[in-house]
């Protein structure tokens, strides 16, 4: 049995990160301070004697006590709704954050992965973004504080890895999508589902011809999964996401379908720094990790309908 902390466990990925590790018979400690993540994701584990809730902020000081063999590092707000709200402490999440996991990886001798985002490559002028792109990211737009304070993250797993040797692994995770997203979160397949269950306009930004790629969560998991089991020599970054571009009007042609809506598509000029394409080279994951994903679009969608009828 491993004690694995999944910082960010009570989100979105988080928790359904803790639902496989529980699964696979490890004990997890659920690190999340509630901000953006939800006590109702985790309610199925709470009672299960391998599952723990530490309630705090991944940048206040760990217990001195706390001593793990893996650590997940997804405590940070992934919309911009909610770290555009609150910018300064979306910086410190990702920067104050990064340094208490990585010190308490050296500390334990631990394996610690940090779950990086697409939004290190901003909007890219390189199409799919492998790797090896350093990207294109304005420094002082209102997207930055959650995409330079990822880049920043990256920059401190490297350096530890350099100068102390904690074994890091670092994953760029795309567009992913499934239950337990928020309603209100503002990412484009909950705004586009909830609006289309409630027969609403659906609001598209600039001409609806700007792209994603879309992973749903259990193909997601499975990669990160996998993405801690290699060998130490491995260390990242490696693009984890579904190959396969979508346009935002295909999507929400798609979604209303599927939710058999009346909504209508409204249109509204783009937000400053939006990326106008978006899709992943996973070469590299098929390589290392014998992975791609498997569920396909429509088949995830409905999945994240259903979810979302519930709640609603």
């Amino acid at each position: 049995m491993k004690k694995i902390l999944v910082t960010g466990g009570a989100g979105f990925l988080g928790s359904h990160l803790c639902d496989r590790l529980i699964a696979a018979g490890d004990q997890v400690i659920c690190l999340d301070n509630l901000h953006t993540g939800s006590r109702g994701n985790i309610a199925q584990l709470e009672t299960h004697p391998n599952f723990s809730l530490l309630l705090q902020d991944v940048t206040d000081p760990f217990p001195e006590s706390l001593n793990v063999d893996e650590i997940y590092n997804l405590a940070c707000p992934a919309s911009p709704v909610h770290y555009q709200n609150d910018p300064v402490r979306t910086v410190r999440t990702n920067v104050h954050g990064a340094i208490n996991v990585l010190e308490l990886a050296r500390k334990s001798n631990a394996k610690v992965l940090q779950a990086s985002t697409s939004e290190v490559y901003g909007d890219p002028e390189v199409h799919p973004q492998p790797e090896s792109y350093w990207g294109q990211v304005n420094p002082i737009g209102i997207r930055s504080c959650y995409d330079e304070g990822k880049r920043c993250a990256e920059t401190l797993f490297f350096d530890y890895w350099r100068q102390y040797q904690v074994r890091i692994k670092v994953v760029r995770i795309f567009n992913t999508y499934g239950p337990r997203m928020q309603k209100n979160d503002g990412r484009v397949v909950s705004n586009f589902i909830v609006s289309a269950l409630n027969n609403e306009n659906i609001t598209i930004y600039g001409d609806g011809l700007q792209t994603r790629s879309f992973c749903y969560v259990d193909d997601l998991i499975d990669a990160m999964l996998r993405t801690m089991q290699t060998q130490d020599t491995f260390v990242g970054p490696i693009n984890l996401g579904n190959p396969q571009e979508n346009t935002m009007l295909e999507l929400a042609t798609a979604i209303i379908a599927l939710c058999k809506s009346t909504s209508e598509l409204e249109f509204m000029d783009l937000p400053s720094d939006d990326p106008k394409r978006r899709m992943p080279d996973i070469d590299l994951a098929r390589k290392i990790l014998k992975w791609q994903p498997t569920v396909e679009l429509k088949d995830g969608l409905r999945s994240a309908i259903e979810y979302f009828e519930k709640i609603i």
